[in-house]
Protein backbone atom coordinates (compact mmCIF):
# COMPACT_ATOMS: atom_id res chain seq x y z
CA UNK A 1 0.00 0.00 0.00
CA UNK A 2 1.25 3.48 -0.86
CA UNK A 3 1.45 6.59 1.29
CA UNK A 4 -1.40 8.65 2.73
CA UNK A 5 -1.06 12.40 2.19
CA UNK A 6 -3.92 13.51 4.45
CA UNK A 7 -6.26 12.38 7.19
CA UNK A 8 -8.50 9.58 5.86
CA UNK A 9 -12.28 9.80 6.30
CA UNK A 10 -13.53 8.57 9.65
CA UNK A 11 -10.35 9.55 11.50
CA UNK A 12 -11.60 12.93 12.67
CA UNK A 13 -10.97 16.39 11.30
CA UNK A 14 -7.52 17.29 10.13
CA UNK A 15 -6.37 20.36 12.03
CA UNK A 16 -3.23 21.25 10.16
CA UNK A 17 -0.46 23.30 11.73
CA UNK A 18 -0.33 26.56 9.80
CA UNK A 19 3.01 27.74 11.15
CA UNK A 20 4.98 29.35 8.35
CA UNK A 21 2.10 29.29 5.89
CA UNK A 22 1.18 32.44 3.92
CA UNK A 23 -2.51 32.88 3.24
CA UNK A 24 -4.26 35.40 1.03
CA UNK A 25 -7.86 36.37 1.62
CA UNK A 26 -10.11 38.12 -0.87
CA UNK A 27 -13.30 39.38 0.75
CA UNK A 28 -16.41 40.90 -0.83
CA UNK A 29 -17.86 44.07 0.70
CA UNK A 30 -21.38 43.25 -0.53
CA UNK A 31 -23.35 41.79 2.41
CA UNK A 32 -20.56 43.10 4.63
CA UNK A 33 -22.29 42.17 7.89
CA UNK A 34 -22.08 38.53 6.83
CA UNK A 35 -18.72 38.64 5.04
CA UNK A 36 -17.19 40.44 8.00
CA UNK A 37 -18.26 37.59 10.25
CA UNK A 38 -16.89 35.01 7.82
CA UNK A 39 -13.62 36.94 7.64
CA UNK A 40 -13.38 37.04 11.42
CA UNK A 41 -13.97 33.28 11.59
CA UNK A 42 -11.26 32.68 9.00
CA UNK A 43 -8.72 34.95 10.71
CA UNK A 44 -9.38 33.49 14.17
CA UNK A 45 -9.01 29.95 12.83
CA UNK A 46 -5.78 30.76 10.99
CA UNK A 47 -4.37 32.29 14.18
CA UNK A 48 -5.48 29.27 16.24
CA UNK A 49 -3.66 27.00 13.76
CA UNK A 50 -0.40 28.97 14.07
CA UNK A 51 -0.54 31.26 11.03
CA UNK A 52 1.12 34.55 11.99
CA UNK A 53 -1.00 37.67 11.46
CA UNK A 54 1.72 39.18 9.25
CA UNK A 55 1.45 36.10 7.00
CA UNK A 56 -2.19 36.84 6.15
CA UNK A 57 -2.90 39.42 3.46
CA UNK A 58 -6.38 40.78 2.78
CA UNK A 59 -7.84 42.33 -0.36
CA UNK A 60 -11.38 43.74 -0.52
CA UNK A 61 -13.50 43.64 -3.67
CA UNK A 62 -16.98 45.07 -4.30
CA UNK A 63 -18.89 41.78 -4.50
CA UNK A 64 -18.78 38.04 -5.04
CA UNK A 65 -18.57 38.35 -8.83
CA UNK A 66 -15.19 40.09 -8.48
CA UNK A 67 -13.71 37.38 -6.25
CA UNK A 68 -12.39 34.99 -8.94
CA UNK A 69 -10.23 37.55 -10.73
CA UNK A 70 -8.79 39.05 -7.55
CA UNK A 71 -8.15 35.57 -6.12
CA UNK A 72 -6.46 34.46 -9.35
CA UNK A 73 -4.18 37.49 -9.36
CA UNK A 74 -3.37 36.98 -5.68
CA UNK A 75 -2.62 33.28 -6.23
CA UNK A 76 -0.58 34.07 -9.32
CA UNK A 77 1.90 36.17 -7.35
CA UNK A 78 3.43 32.99 -5.93
CA UNK A 79 3.46 34.52 -2.44
CA UNK A 80 0.66 32.38 -0.97
CA UNK A 81 0.23 28.74 0.00
CA UNK A 82 -3.53 29.19 -0.37
CA UNK A 83 -6.12 31.88 -0.99
CA UNK A 84 -9.56 32.09 0.61
CA UNK A 85 -12.39 33.78 -1.30
CA UNK A 86 -15.09 35.10 1.04
CA UNK A 87 -18.47 36.34 -0.10
CA UNK A 88 -22.21 36.00 0.35
CA UNK A 89 -24.89 35.77 -2.32
CA UNK A 90 -28.47 35.89 -1.05
CA UNK A 91 -31.29 34.78 -3.35
CA UNK A 92 -33.72 37.59 -4.13
CA UNK A 93 -36.73 38.14 -6.36
CA UNK A 94 -34.68 38.47 -9.56
CA UNK A 95 -32.30 36.26 -11.54
CA UNK A 96 -29.30 38.06 -9.99
CA UNK A 97 -28.53 35.05 -7.78
CA UNK A 98 -28.15 32.73 -10.77
CA UNK A 99 -25.96 35.21 -12.62
CA UNK A 100 -23.61 35.61 -9.65
CA UNK A 101 -23.47 32.40 -7.59
CA UNK A 102 -22.66 29.82 -10.28
CA UNK A 103 -20.20 31.92 -12.27
CA UNK A 104 -18.40 32.91 -9.06
CA UNK A 105 -17.89 29.26 -8.10
CA UNK A 106 -16.84 28.34 -11.64
CA UNK A 107 -14.43 31.28 -11.76
CA UNK A 108 -12.80 30.29 -8.49
CA UNK A 109 -12.43 26.69 -9.66
CA UNK A 110 -10.90 27.86 -12.94
CA UNK A 111 -8.53 30.21 -11.12
CA UNK A 112 -7.20 27.53 -8.79
CA UNK A 113 -6.73 25.06 -11.61
CA UNK A 114 -4.82 27.57 -13.72
CA UNK A 115 -2.59 28.79 -10.88
CA UNK A 116 -2.25 25.44 -9.07
CA UNK A 117 -2.73 27.34 -5.81
CA UNK A 118 -5.70 26.28 -3.68
CA UNK A 119 -8.41 28.94 -3.80
CA UNK A 120 -11.03 28.02 -1.27
CA UNK A 121 -14.67 28.82 -1.99
CA UNK A 122 -15.83 30.61 1.16
CA UNK A 123 -18.88 32.08 -0.57
CA UNK A 124 -22.24 31.51 1.05
CA UNK A 125 -25.10 30.93 -1.39
CA UNK A 126 -28.26 31.16 0.69
CA UNK A 127 -31.97 31.73 0.39
CA UNK A 128 -32.20 34.55 2.94
CA UNK A 129 -30.29 36.68 5.44
CA UNK A 130 -31.20 34.37 8.34
CA UNK A 131 -29.44 31.45 6.66
CA UNK A 132 -26.39 33.63 6.06
CA UNK A 133 -26.24 34.67 9.71
CA UNK A 134 -26.60 31.05 10.87
CA UNK A 135 -23.61 30.07 8.70
CA UNK A 136 -21.46 32.93 9.97
CA UNK A 137 -21.86 32.59 13.74
CA UNK A 138 -19.24 34.33 15.87
CA UNK A 139 -18.98 32.83 19.33
CA UNK A 140 -15.30 33.21 20.10
CA UNK A 141 -15.09 29.45 19.53
CA UNK A 142 -13.38 28.56 16.25
CA UNK A 143 -15.37 25.32 16.14
CA UNK A 144 -18.70 27.18 15.86
CA UNK A 145 -20.74 27.08 12.66
CA UNK A 146 -18.80 29.65 10.72
CA UNK A 147 -18.09 28.80 7.10
CA UNK A 148 -15.17 31.25 7.10
CA UNK A 149 -13.52 29.17 9.82
CA UNK A 150 -14.16 26.03 7.78
CA UNK A 151 -12.64 27.69 4.71
CA UNK A 152 -9.49 28.52 6.70
CA UNK A 153 -9.10 24.92 7.85
CA UNK A 154 -9.67 23.73 4.29
CA UNK A 155 -7.03 26.14 2.97
CA UNK A 156 -4.42 24.85 5.40
CA UNK A 157 -5.25 21.21 4.76
CA UNK A 158 -5.15 21.49 0.97
CA UNK A 159 -1.93 23.52 1.12
CA UNK A 160 -0.36 20.78 3.24
CA UNK A 161 -1.57 18.00 0.93
CA UNK A 162 -0.24 19.78 -2.18
CA UNK A 163 3.10 20.45 -0.49
CA UNK A 164 3.39 16.76 0.40
CA UNK A 165 2.42 15.67 -3.11
CA UNK A 166 4.93 18.04 -4.69
CA UNK A 167 7.68 16.89 -2.31
CA UNK A 168 7.06 13.32 -3.45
Amino acid sequence: MGRNFSTPPGEGEAHVDGTGRRIGIVCARWNEVVTGRLLRGARETLAARGVADEDVDLAWVPGAFELPLAAKVMAGTGRYDAVIAIGCVIRGDTAHFEYVAGPTAEGIMSAQLSTEVPIILGVLTVEDRRQALVRSVIEGDVSGDNKGAEAADTALEVAAVLAALRAG
